[in-house]
């Protein structure tokens, strides 16, 4: 196993590791979640860095690509804006409410209760879709009736130049 290769392998189980810290309820998960993907962020630069001294797109040629290092110094700068932020945002959550956890409050309880019921409603018009004749349209009360066309075309051998 190479070093990319490993590097590869540790870049995925951070991703793993950040995207299921990041779906938990405690606000402080969320932060080390964001902190690993901003990490797997990193690793995936350097490994599209390639060898230290050597362009990863044009072969051998004694230079560094640039634009990788300054990604992830960009990615850097990023991750610690967002973990500043979110560090303050547990702490004024800590000093409300002494927890981290975020709680279903009253608009959540009625937003899943409405989410329920428009797909129950929804459910019952594809019930009753699938046993509608199929002659019939949305668009119109009656049945559909083939189209026909206000003109004939002319036939072979009838005004045809």
């Amino acid at each position: 196993m190479t070093v990319s290769a490993t590097l590869v392998i540790v870049m995925a189980v951070l991703y793993a590791l950040g995207v299921y810290a990041m779906l938990e309820r405690s606000l402080t998960r969320v932060l080390i979640g964001f902190m690993l993907l901003g990490n797997a962020t990193n690793l995936l630069l350097l490994i599209a860095m390639g060898f230290p001294g050597v362009s990863p797109f044009h072969g051998a040629e004694g230079a560094s690509d640039p634009l990788p290092q300054a990604l992830m110094l960009t990615a850097i700068v990023i991750t610690f804006a967002v973990s500043a932020f979110l560090l303050a945002l547990i702490y004024r959550s800590w000093q409300l409410g002494e927890a981290d956890t975020v709680v279903d409050d009253e608009d959540d309880l009625s937003l899943r209760q409405r989410a329920e019921e428009t797909e129950d409603a929804l459910d019952v018009e594809e019930v009753d879709a699938e046993t509608e004749d199929e002659e019939t349209t949305d668009f119109t009360d009656g049945e559909v009736s083939p189209l026909t066309a206000a003109f004939e075309l002319p036939r072979d051998g009838e005004g045809r130049s």
